[in-house]
């Protein structure tokens, strides 16, 4: 009786869940987001631990995904690239292999229609035939503009959807390959089969597509063949440069990339983008929209959920693992170094099992670390030297797995005889420090500034090359900052002593705290006069 009472009930609290939009499985994954006037913000949480962050900023609009209609400007045969103006103030880089027909990605595994009809074979040589100087073409931007570079764009259109990715100049079709399991992708290439794609149109079944419905791939196919009608009528409408289609904004994006089966609740501090969400999600499914929840509290969302100490933690240059060790990131030009210490992670007797493990550790953190950054381009992860092959292999194997989660595109090679990983991240966007930060005014981004003992040999050496040119001035004052001049009086009182003697002159010396530490100026102390040396 007992048994049938308890069975009863779970059933029932599962009836409750369902109705509510919320999966039996309690997954403690939230998202939390942020609208704020000039930024909004979007944390995933998993069990209360930051593995998602992305920031966007009024002034900084994502233009990664939008359409344009551009006109090329000039063609690079020894880049084998074009130069288009997409109305921006640097025109976009158009590589030949770009602008070819689409080859499905690696990442996807084709699925034959029987309706596909051959098309003629174009080749790089054939682009800048297809798109002379002052012609028209369609582009969609790839990468953002970053640092001094322009956006990179494309000319295989792609619209993602929920579940779907319309691509309207390719007729190909196929199924993501992070979806394994054999029966389930039998199932959805029957669905594909049965689609009713349009002519020489082509889709792909995104991974969030797994255990879904037929009704949710057609319903999602027609919003994008609509939303493709639209922009075909405004490439008719609007003259070249212009925009034909914008990338949603970040709210939209987090909807249509993040909330699956996995998000138990989406909590937003903005009663609009709330609403947006709820109308976006209806859509889809109605059971959802209950997930979506408006935080009215008065203390800041972030600080209530502890988003905002996982972040400022996170984006420290060290960064401590749970065994005491840590690593250090260093974002260059050319690459991003990453270096593994064993810090306080003296460990036992068992050297090699301590090197492992903060190995181990370090290669979770590191994956972690990339996606909470943005972090793309060339990484060098310069792990602690381990003798044993097959624990270099585990460390590479974890550092593989932990990379699977990560939407941009990564490569990763196994651990070199220097104990070097290497490995390379899709750089779509500026990384988050480059955003938010920008290069200290002070020291010029170097992150260091010259030592008074730097400062006071500079200063000598410039002071015997003026009192040796003008051999008439007796007198000179120096204007320097006062930190500089403490090392002077204190230290190397005696050697400016012999520099008057040497010279038969007097030195004075003034303190001016707006000076920068690195600036100095020499002055006949009779004129005022600056006495300067080419």
């Amino acid at each position: 009786m007992l048994k049938t009472i308890t069975q009863t009930a779970i059933s029932l609290i599962q009836k409750v869940k369902k109705l509510i939009g919320l999966s039996p499985r309690q997954t403690g994954n939230k998202l939390i987001i942020t609208v704020e006037k000039l930024e909004k913000r979007v944390a995933l949480l998993e069990q209360g631990v930051l593995e998602e962050y992305n920031i966007e900023r009024t002034s900084d609009r994502n233009i990664v995904g939008s359409i344009f209609k551009g006109r090329v400007r000039n063609i690079e045969h020894g880049l084998k690239a074009m130069f288009v103006d997409i109305g921006y103030e640097k025109n976009a880089f158009l590589h030949f292999w770009d602008a070819l027909p689409a080859a499905l990605d690696a990442g996807i595994e084709e699925v034959e229609r029987t309706n596909k009809k051959q098309r003629q074979r174009i080749t790089a040589k054939d682009i800048p035939s297809i798109y002379p100087v002052g012609s028209e073409v369609l582009v969609q931007v790839t990468k953002g503009p970053i640092s001094t570079k322009g956006p990179r764009i494309t000319t295989n259109i792609s619209l993602p959807g929920r579940f779907l990715v319309l691509m309207p100049y390719s007729d190909q079709c196929g199924i993501s390959r992070k979806i394994e399991n054999p029966k389930e992708r039998d199932r959805l290439r029957k669905i594909l089969r049965e689609l009713e794609i349009p002519e020489n149109m082509g889709v792909i079944i995104r991974t969030v597509g797994e255990g879904q419905k037929a009704r949710y791939f057609v319903r999602d196919l027609a919003y994008l063949v609509e939303q493709w009608r639209s922009i075909e009528k405004q490439m008719t409408e609007k003259r070249a440069p212009a925009c034909v289609f914008e990338e949603p904004d970040l709210v939209e994006r987090t909807v249509r990339d993040f909330l699956t089966d996995e998000i138990e609740e989406v909590v937003c501090d903005d009663e609009k983008a709330v609403e947006r969400m709820r109308e976006l999600v209806a859509q889809v499914s109605k059971r959802s929209v209950q997930r979506i929840t408006h935080y009215k509290e008065p203390v800041p969302i972030f600080e209530r959920y502890g988003v905002q100490k996982q972040i400022d933690d996170a984006f420290h240059r060290q960064v401590w693992l749970p065994c005491g060790g840590y690593i250090v990131i260093d974002e260059t030009e050319a690459l991003v170094a990453i270096d593994v210490n064993t810090g306080r992670n003296k460990g036992g007797k068992d050297v090699e099992k301590t090197i492992f493990q903060t190995n181990m550790e370090a290669a979770e953190t590191i994956a972690r670390q990339l996606r909470l950054r943005n972090i793309g381009g060339l990484i060098i992860g310069d792990f602690i030297d381990m003798k044993s092959r097959k624990d270099q292999q585990a460390v590479y194997l974890r550092m593989k797995d932990r990379l699977r989660r990560d939407k941009a595109k990564t490569h990763v090679l196994p651990i070199s005889a220097l104990g070097l990983m290497e490995m390379t991240r899709q750089r779509a966007h500026e990384s988050i420090s480059g955003s938010v930060f920008t290069p200290c005014p002070y020291c010029s981004g170097r992150g260091k500034v010259k030592s008074s003992m730097s400062m006071s040999v500079e200063i000598q050496r410039e002071l015997h090359r003026v009192l040796k040119f003008y051999n008439d001035i007796h007198e000179v004052r120096v204007q320097l900052h006062p930190h500089v001049l403490e090392r002077l009086r204190k230290d190397d009182e005696e050697l400016l002593v012999d520099i008057e003697r040497k010279y038969a002159g007097r030195l004075s010396f003034r303190p001016d705290p707006t000076y920068h530490h690195e600036k100095f100026s020499i002055h006949d102390s009779n004129t005022g006069q600056e006495l300067k040396l080419v």
